[in-house]
């Protein structure tokens, strides 16, 4: 039934040689750790390689090669909560063709600053990506400007559906691609063109948990859409209209994700793979992780979307990692003000091979007796096991002792 949608496996492979010139072929390579870890063969695709750390220049590129020369003369605008945005900046400032972009306020400041640098008007505006859009709609209606749209376009959906191709041409044995969902711009073209390709490929599309928009649609569901994700380039809430009957009749099935099954992995890809993966990047991995049976013994391929993400959050996301492996744990340990006391604890934990990180001496602020004071200390331990050792020793030794960590409660 494909023949009967906007996008073919034709108009994508048409897209393929009209990027080919103008991107990076990513590399699409076997993770033997990934593999050994989830039971399932796991291919990568290295979409955050692309020049603007984003797979979405292959959606830019194919559009605004389709412009007409009054289009390309008047410019184009564009809305976008960062890696649409700076592909189509980009894609335009290497055609010549004035670029206009309208982002939500509360885009990474890292994906406004690259904007910019690739020569594009940014104008902040609105605090979701459909507040965004519709200033940018308006706005571009004044100034006649074309309306670059980052899902809801044939030719974008087939730019970003080059990604199958190459994928399957890498690596023919893959069998089931998993695939994060906005609004369905990347999962409708790598679908058309993979189940054209291999009619039995499993394609499973992933969403956050804060925003399963395409999940709500397909499944007729209504989970809330709110809050803040790490996934912010699929924090989509409606799904495009041309995007979703493509979901409907060639994914197999759309996963949600927690938030904190992104973060790790978003952790596991620097620590095993040494390449940095904004969340909607990882969204992909997070679900073979949290649904291991369902991907037991078969060939996946990922696509890490982008690289986009601020280096603040990134800290905070490996710290938090950290806490919840147990390597980096606080402590609040109600002490005996009288001297020696701070002494005796530093020794205990030195004595159990943990490192001091932190300490904080509280003695005015607590409910404890006037001879009474809390010390907050945060310690590094390679492991849970050693945490434990760590704080059965300062158990052992009379003090009360309070874990608190992002394992999910105190000990």
């Amino acid at each position: 039934m494909t023949n009967a949608l906007p996008v073919t496996l034709e108009t994508i492979e048409a897209a393929r040689h009209r990027v080919l010139r103008d991107i990076v072929d990513t590399d699409c390579d076997w993770s033997r750790t990934l593999s050994e870890m989830l039971g399932c063969k796991i291919w990568l695709k290295y979409e955050n390689l692309q020049f603007t750390a984003s797979f979405k220049e292959r959606g830019a590129i194919n559009r605004l090669s389709a412009l007409s020369d009054e289009e390309r003369r008047l410019g184009v605008i564009a809305m976008s909560a960062g890696n649409h945005a700076q592909g189509v900046a980009y894609v335009a400032r290497r055609l010549r063709v004035p670029a206009t972009i309208v982002m939500p306020v509360s885009t990474p400041t890292v994906k406004v600053v690259n904007t910019r640098r690739y020569g594009a008007e940014v104008i902040l505006h609105g605090e979701t990506v459909e507040e965004a859009a519709a200033f940018a709609r308006e706005h571009g209606r004044e100034r006649r400007l074309t309306f670059i749209h980052p899902y809801d376009d044939p030719l974008v959906i087939a730019g970003q559906g080059t990604i199958a191709l190459e994928m399957l041409g890498a690596a023919p044995e893959i069998d089931t691609l998993v695939v994060p969902i906005g609004g369905g711009g990347l999962i409708s073209g790598m679908a058309v063109a993979a189940k054209a390709l291999k009619p039995d490929i499993q394609v499973i599309g992933v969403q956050a948990g804060l925003y399963p928009s395409m999940y709500n649609l397909i499944k007729g569901e209504s989970l809330p859409m709110r809050g803040d994700t790490l996934a912010e380039g699929i924090a989509v809430k409606a799904p495009g209209a041309i995007t979703a009957p493509i979901v409907r009749e060639l994914a197999d099935d759309i996963l949600l994700v927690k938030e904190t099954e992104i973060e790790h992995a978003v952790s596991l890809l620097i620590n095993i793979e040494k390449t940095v993966v904004e969340g909607a990047g990882a969204a992909g991995l997070a679900a073979v992780c949290a649904h291991r049976e369902r991907f037991k013994g078969r060939t996946v391929g990922l696509v890490m979307t982008g690289g986009n993400i601020d280096t603040r959050l990134l800290a905070g996301v490996l710290t938090r990692e950290l806490a919840r492996e147990g390597r980096l744990t606080q402590l609040s340990i109600d002490l005996a003000d009288r001297p020696g006391t701070l002494g005796k604890v530093a020794n205990i934990l030195g004595d159990a091979g943990a490192n001091i990180v932190e300490v904080y001496h509280q003695r005015v602020f607590t409910d404890l007796p006037a001879k009474g004071a809390v010390l907050e200390v945060v310690i590094e331990t390679r492991d849970r096991a050693h945490l434990d050792e760590a704080v059965g020793r300062l158990r052992a030794a009379g003090l009360e002792v309070d874990v608190r960590n992002n394992s999910g409660g105190g000990h």
